[in-house]
């Protein structure tokens, strides 16, 4: 399968093969070659080797062709078509088993997404139940996850495009690289919203003095606003030069999108410091409390902003071996596609407001259904001893005249039985 921007190379290459200068040594020897793939320079008898090329997807790069010039000074031919041959069959010989790695991605990808959206959609619901949660900073921690939310969404739809649909009709080409431009915009967005966290963060600390409650206003823009311009360059940019299926192939118009989020890393990376640096120079002076809540709550987005740039850092370093790199792109696949987990997980889960949250609601759950048991069993002891008192007066009354007093005793009781029941659960009740 060619790719389109390897056109050119190729056409290059061509006509590098059959401009330079001849083999000017004596002896027999193969004339230069260009065999559709390759270009083959003049060459002694014997077996020439080369890289294999890279503008095949499922060819190796790092594997190797051959092809053997005869001792008469001819090109092999292939005895069964007679026609000059050269030996790529190396090339494709890891096909099956990268196959293989990409399938195993695949399905990691697909469950760190789905993991993502589901922890998310809880933490989203726990943020929204608990009415002691609401504050300003659970206002964007919502507003991240929703937009990683909506990545995972986009994610999962073009996997389904690229791997699911193969019948690559116009209409599933609009329909995929309009979830690539959705799937750049919201991973654009997510490391805004983080942006959006350390500055909040850092106005709270650094800056609380001069400023009142912070207008929230100016993070919606710099969270969902922003990140459109990088996306819709990046996608008349891929239009214009780049217009492969479903924009699959990683090249450098990626850095369209990754730009702004390099810097969005790097400028959170600065407050963060900042923060953590007048904290500690905070808790060595007072050694108060409020000094010490801040440093919890920072620690939280400190521990998640390298976490979630470790994969920008870690693309320059892609190893070049078949084991290093299955282990490489694991670990990238992990990074990239668990981040939505990650994110619920230290902002949600492991927050000791939220946790103090729940239990706080468990043990009220817990009072409410042993009060209800308890209600049950006063229920049916009063009903039993109304029911036996009721049965003593009829016979007493069967048999003949009882004492009046009795009688007035029985009922009051039967009575009595009833009021203290719903006394009992309408305190239940509230």
């Amino acid at each position: 399968m060619w790719c389109e921007g390897d056109v050119g190379a190729v056409l290059c290459v061509t006509c590098l093969c059959f401009t330079c200068k001849p083999r000017s040594d004596p002896g027999p020897y193969c004339n230069r070659t260009w065999d559709g793939w390759l270009c083959w320079g003049d060459s002694a008898p014997g077996t020439a080797v080369q890289l294999c090329p890279a503008y095949f997807q499922d060819f190796d790069p790092t594997e190797k062709v051959t092809k053997v010039c005869d001792s008469d000074g001819q090109w092999f031919r292939h005895p069964e078509s007679n026609r000059l041959w050269s030996n790529y069959t190396q090339c494709s010989a890891y096909t099956k088993q990268k196959l293989k790695l990409t399938l195993v991605n695949y399905y990691l990808a697909m469950v760190g997404h789905v993991l993502s959206i589901i922890s998310l959609l809880i933490s989203i619901c726990i943020f929204s139940y608990f009415k002691c949660l609401s504050c300003q900073r659970i206002t964007l921690h919502k507003n991240m996850f929703t937009s990683f939310i909506l990545n995972s969404f986009a994610t999962i739809g073009w996997f389904y495009f690229v791997i699911g649909d193969q019948t690559r009709t116009d209409s599933s080409q609009i329909g995929c690289k309009l979830l690539a431009s959705i799937m750049h915009y919201t991973s654009c967005s997510n490391y805004f919203w983080m942006l959006c966290e350390g500055i909040y963060l850092h106005t709270l600390i650094i800056v609380a003095v001069f400023v009142g409650e912070q207008q929230l206003g100016w993070y919606y823009v710099l969270g969902w606003g922003f990140p459109v311009i990088p996306a819709v360059l990046h996608a008349v940019a891929r239009l214009l030069f780049h217009d492969d299926r479903c924009w699959i192939m990683n090249i450098k118009l990626l850095y369209i999108t990754h730009g702004p989020i390099h810097v969005a890393l790097l400028v959170n990376l600065f407050f963060l410091l900042n923060i953590v640096r007048v904290l500690i120079t905070k808790l060595r002076v007072t050694h108060r409390t409020e000094t010490n809540v801040y440093m919890k709550v920072v620690r939280a987005t400190i521990i998640l902003v390298p976490l979630l740039g470790a994969q920008f850092i870690l693309v320059p370093l892609e190893p070049s071996g078949r084991v290093s790199l299955a282990v490489y792109e694991l670990f990238m696949n992990i990074f990239v596609h668990y981040q939505g987990l990650l994110v619920a997980v230290i902002f949600c889960f492991c927050n000791g407001e939220v946790q103090s949250a729940l239990r706080r609601k468990f043990a009220q759950y817990r009072g409410q259904r042993k009060r209800l048991v308890t209600t049950d069993s006063h229920c049916n002891y009063h009903t039993n001893s109304s029911f036996t008192e009721t049965s003593r007066v009829t016979i007493s009354l069967e048999h003949g005249p009882a004492n009046t007093s009795d009688t007035a005793h029985a009922l009051n009781s039967q009575s009595n039985g009833k009021r203290c029941s719903s006394d009992v659960l309408e305190s239940t009740e509230i």
